[in-house]
């Protein structure tokens, strides 16, 4: 009856139909009326900013129940300290599979001559990101509310850390806290259903602006890197993730995916991986993730899970240095890429970040090559779709895998989830009779902290 009712509600379908229409719509005028097209580039730009403000709210409210609830700071620990190997291991393999498809296909022999100083402008970027000990400085708000209002996803997570686990240290004194964030949880979550139904409108002018500005002829020359990108990401999402999921937490790769169906045709619509974020921390506690393993699993992983930005770099340094005629050593594409994996993390929230990071990573080590950047500016729209996709299925996967290691999943509510008993919620988002631990993780809880 539960789930009947909840079906009847759901009316967001229609949303996620809108968004293919205006996608459609979006090519026929980009195509027909390129500069009409391009000049609809900040309807695009306002929807995606939109959800981006919602961002540090939902991560804040999440990670503050999370840890909030979890009486044993030693949980939190573990469950970062597994992340962060994951992501290093998972980048390592997506460096991989990058480079030996790369090698194998060279899809950017015999192309031709790249645009003369078609790289500056972003090597310049990659420059302004600045470097390893700024990108650390950054994540420290210059106050406690500007991480929520800076638009950085690491001030927000560390803001957040702090209140949860000073909120975990009052003991039952914090329980009123917990109840006011747990409301503006749901309050942040309505309005960002709201703002989801301007989906279409952003979706159309995104690609009606891509459309506009590039039109087809890029996209047919430069095919084959596209399509052999795209074949690349497929194979480490349902090969690499799929095997590891299966294996580890006896999760089908294939339902999840259809689980975050509608996070993908979002992201799609947008561009941006960021775009799903917040319905990507609503779905995997509904999926039976606990709280606390999602609020520090997700930010996290968005910072610094990029498997899809990875195999990127891989392939376009690879294609850069083919087309121009001076291909790259084994030895010369792993200390480049090595290089750009870690210089990515300091791009994060540049605009044009991939094209940043790999126009820099190449002045640095073959300067020589930068030009060849140009030879890929008209497509990396449509690449970077694909860098998305990917990089939000690593980051659903590790949700799921490290929940898995640390006890924080309910494998039963997992596989009812997936196979459509317990629908998700798509008009609250969230889930009042979940998020709480289970009996493995509150058996390893240490009590609340008494307050005299």
């Amino acid at each position: 009856m539960i789930t009947t009712t909840a079906r009847k509600r759901d009316h967001t379908h229609w949303l996620y139909i809108a968004v293919v229409i205006a996608v459609l719509a979006g090519v026929l005028v980009g195509k027909l009326a390129p500069e009409f097209g391009q000049s609809l580039a900040p309807l695009g730009t306002l929807f995606v900013n939109l959800i981006k403000m919602m961002i540090a709210p939902v991560i804040f409210c999440t990670i503050v129940l999370g840890i909030g609830s979890v009486r044993a700071a030693a949980t939190v620990g573990k469950v970062g300290g597994l992340a962060i190997a994951y992501f290093l291991a998972m980048s390592t393999a997506a460096l991989a599979i990058g480079l030996v498809v790369g090698n194998v296909i060279e899809p950017g022999s015999g192309l031709g001559e790249a645009k003369p100083g078609a790289g500056a402008t972003y090597a310049e970027q990659a420059h302004g990101a600045g470097g390893t000990w700024e990108f650390i400085q950054n994540i420290v708000p210059t106050t406690l509310v500007s991480s929520l209002t800076a638009g950085s996803v690491l001030q927000a997570l560390f803001v957040a850390l702090l209140v949860g686990f000073a909120v975990q240290a009052m003991g039952s004194a914090g329980e009123p806290i917990l109840r006011a964030v747990s409301l503006a949880q749901k309050l942040v979550f309505r309005i960002l259903s709201m703002i989801l139904w301007l989906a279409p409108i952003g979706a159309f002018g995104a690609i009606a602006n891509v459309v506009g500005r590039t039109g087809w002829s890029a996209v047919v020359q430069l095919a084959t890197l596209m399509v052999a990108f795209y074949l690349t990401c497929l194979v480490f999402v349902f090969g690499v993730l799929g095997v590891v999921l299966r294996v580890v937490s006896g999760v089908s790769i294939l339902k999840l995916c259809r689980y975050l169906a509608r996070e993908y045709l979002l992201i799609v619509a947008t561009s941006s991986s960021e775009s799903a974020l917040p319905r990507l921390v609503a779905k995997m506690e509904h999926a039976g993730v606990e709280k606390t393993t999602v609020g520090v699993v997700v930010p996290t992983g968005y910072s610094f899970n990029l498997d899809g930005t990875a195999i990127y770099l891989t392939m376009a340094s690879i294609f850069i240095a083919d087309a121009l005629g001076q291909p790259l050593s084994l030895g010369e594409q792993i200390g480049l890429l090595l290089f750009m994996i870690i210089a990515s993390k300091g791009a994060a929230g540049v605009t044009g970040a991939g094209l940043a990071t790999l126009a820099g990573g190449l002045q640095s080590h073959r300067p020589e090559l930068l030009d060849g950047v140009g030879l890929i500016v008209g497509i990396d729209r449509f690449m970077s779709e694909a860098r998305a996709l990917t990089n939000f299925s690593g980051n659903a996967v590790a949700t799921l895998l490290i929940g898995t290691w640390t006890n924080t999943v309910d494998a039963d509510r997992t596989r009812r989830v997936l196979d459509r008993e317990l629908p998700f919620d798509e008009e609250t988002m969230v889930d009042d009779d979940h998020g709480t631990p289970t009996p493995e993780a509150a058996a390893d809880a240490e009590p609340p902290v008494a307050v005299r």
